[in-house]
């Protein structure tokens, strides 16, 4: 918990309560399911929750915002947004039933009203959201062809709505495949582990 109290100093009881209570439960349900490497149970906070909290340090989602994870696993980045803005709606998606079993469990037991997660692939997924958000799900280019026409034309945040792809490594040849505007957030602008060295946020604005 300390690496999130460290880049997030503000939390309120409950957020901190909620945080506080990921790894025994990732713990519990991994054992159960496999939906993160048991060497990342040991770094959760680090390696999954911080990771998901650097799209917090590009854009803070606005009351009633709505957000779609796609192919959230076993609930990331979606479960540790919607703990920091329990004001906005998030929809959390994955193809695969079993994570998608962990996320409504982790859910429930921290009372996360403002969650809803599917089993379905993000071509089903049936709103319109300002975000999108995935980590390492696909590449930008198909991913953003499957929901670009679910990205609400409404903009209220500091930037447009679009999409907020969390990826790593050397992104070069993967983005000269995008016939559109983006910008890349280095995720060590932000945080100073060396885990984040390589790490990215890739926005494309609709």
């Amino acid at each position: 918990m300390e690496i999130i109290e460290k880049y997030f100093p503000h939390l309120t009881p409950s957020q901190h309560d909620r945080f506080a209570r990921l790894k025994e439960l990732y713990a519990l349900w991994n054992a159960q399911i496999n939906v993160i490497s048991r060497q990342d149970v040991e770094n959760l906070y680090e390696r999954h929750v911080l990771h998901s909290l650097a799209i917090a340090k590009v854009v803070q989602f606005a009351e009633f915002a709505s957000i779609l994870d796609v192919g959230t696993g076993g609930g990331f980045p979606g479960i540790p947004l919607a703990i920091m803005f329990p004001e906005a709606e998030f929809h959390l998606v994955d193809s695969i039933g079993k994570k998608i079993k962990v996320v409504e469990a982790v859910a429930e037991a921290l009372n996360l009203t403002n969650v809803r997660a599917q089993h379905c692939r993000a071509e089903q997924a049936d709103s319109d959201y300002d975000f999108v958000v995935t980590r390492a799900v696909a590449r930008i280019t198909p991913l953003h062809g499957w929901v670009k026409n679910k990205i609400s034309r409404n903009h209220v945040h500091s930037i447009s709505n679009g999409v907020l792809a969390l990826k790593g490594g050397d992104l070069d040849e993967e983005m000269s495949e995008l016939k559109r505007k983006y910008k890349i957030y280095n995720l060590q602008d932000f945080f100073e582990e060396d885990f984040f060295e390589t790490k990215k946020i890739v926005y494309v604005p609709n």
